[in-house]
């Protein structure tokens, strides 16, 4: 398995695993355009020339990044595939000198047995929640638990870990 940056090519796949989780609500859905805007962010594993898992990073703040739409292939899942997109998506972070990861998730259990801890609240300062209340992306809406997304968010938790 090789986990890489994903391409243009593998919007469809990424399309697929957001469908198979997107009505039941585990992931919310993207317009197919959002992904193609978006694909420098994404990393996906690959095995046997096949998209099984993939994830993205989207750096919010100086110090602040989120992990989205991190999916695996139904026929893939608790393979360790999630994990080791995960694992890539924090090197990354680190990379970019990103010192906080934030999610919003349903699988809680999975993203604590790699250091994440619930919290409430967004985890950003006064001064730094207003200048991304500028934003027009729908994601910071969310982190941000603005009233106009709380029905996307519902039941989810929002975790965080410090690198």
């Amino acid at each position: 398995m090789q986990i890489r940056p994903a391409n243009t090519g593998d919007i469809r796949a990424i399309r697929g695993m957001i469908d198979a989780y997107a009505p039941n609500g585990r992931l919310l859905s993207k317009a197919t355009v959002t992904l193609y805007e978006d694909v420098q962010e994404f990393l996906v594993a690959v095995s046997d020339d096949e998209v099984v898992g993939c994830g993205a990073l989207h750096v919010m703040w100086e110090d602040l990044a989120e992990v989205r739409t991190l999916a695996v292939h139904p026929d893939y899942r608790r393979s360790g595939v999630g994990s080791k997109i995960l694992t890539a998506q924090l090197n990354r972070a680190r990379s970019l000198g990103i010192q906080r990861v934030f999610c919003l998730t349903f699988e809680t259990e999975f993203f604590g047995r790699h250091g994440f801890t619930e919290i409430e609240g967004a985890p950003v300062e006064h001064a730094v929640f207003e200048q991304l209340l500028q934003s027009y992306d729908e994601g910071v809406a969310e982190f941000l638990d603005l009233e106009r997304v709380k029905p996307n968010t519902l039941g989810n938790q929002r975790m965080l870990l410090i690198l």
